[in-house]
């Protein structure tokens, strides 16, 4: 039987997905604005932009309503790329554009699932609390500076307190599971989980990626992307035995491997977010 190119190819499709669904982090800009003046707006942007050939990709937030398609082509006409809202007074115009929609800050994506794994994830959390000797160091949004911060670190148990009363009401709704993954990350390779922990019991190669909605933990070496909190849950946390990652992030908040705090690399290290002071770096005792 002699079989065509043109059999060969429906015979390739058929054996071959449609498409594919992959996690991957990607960096962009959330622009706030508190007015629907565009004069206004323009003017700032001339102010704020070197030029018109940035090409960076915007989350729009707006406390005021907005002409929406107008809008967009006002960003788009100074180089900007919106590429969807963040959910409030917007939906609708958004809907109609087929622009994305995010969550808040602050709102995590949940899913049903089996409540099982879901005490294996509150156990997990319960053994990675620092203790109150814990060194902390604090730096801004992407700044690099650091602030002594021994009062977080003495906070932390009563914090995690109240967390364990959470999680274990949602455990009764069997709402949040994990994931735990056993193999190393390697260069190219991004793991993304939605709806509950992220634990890896290997280490994280540069150029890999670790992105979770809820709480994330390395207990190999970290090196590559880390995020936690990736929809806005600004209570989301990352734990790693050895911290040496190229980028780390919690509910948006991001430090590059060149701002981090020298004493925290290669050590073993809790990340959080506190409002107004960006990301907290905390060096867990050996113990």
């Amino acid at each position: 039987m002699t079989i065509s190119d043109n059999d060969q190819h429906a015979l390739a499709s058929a054996n071959t997905p449609a498409l594919a669904f992959y996690g991957k982090m990607l960096t962009f800009s959330r622009v706030q604005f508190s007015t629907d003046d565009f004069t206004a707006i323009a003017s700032q942007l001339e102010t704020t932009l070197s030029n018109k050939n940035s090409n960076i990709p915007v989350l729009i937030d707006s406390e005021v309503e907005q002409d929406l398609s107008a809008l967009v082509e006002l960003l788009w006409s100074w180089g900007l790329q919106p590429i969807g809202v963040v959910t409030g007074l917007l939906d609708a115009q958004a809907r109609e554009l087929r622009l994305a929609i995010f969550p808040a800050d602050g709102k995590r994506i949940e899913r049903i699932l089996p409540s099982k794994k879901a005490t294996t994830q509150l156990s997990q959390v319960a053994a990675t609390v620092p203790n109150n000797s814990a060194d902390s160091t604090t730096t801004a949004d992407n700044t690099g500076s650091t602030v002594d911060n021994q009062a977080v670190a003495a906070s932390a148990i009563p914090e995690v307190a109240e967390t364990t009363l959470t999680a274990e009401t949602l455990i009764s709704a069997e709402q949040i599971t994990s994931l735990i993954y056993d193999q190393m990350l390697r260069s190219g390779q991004s793991l993304n989980h939605v709806g509950g922990d992220l634990i890896l019991t290997n280490s994280v190669n540069s150029g890999a990626e670790a992105i979770t909605d809820n709480n994330l933990h390395v207990y190999g070496r970290a090196q590559g992307r880390l995020v936690a909190g990736a929809t806005g849950d600004k209570d989301a946390r990352i734990f790693c035995q050895v911290f040496n990652p190229s980028l780390v992030s919690v509910a948006g908040t991001y430090c590059l491997r060149d701002n981090l705090p020298e004493h925290v690399i290669d050590k073993s290290v809790e990340v959080r977010y506190l409002e107004g002071q960006g990301l907290v770096f905390t060096v867990m005792d050996d113990a």
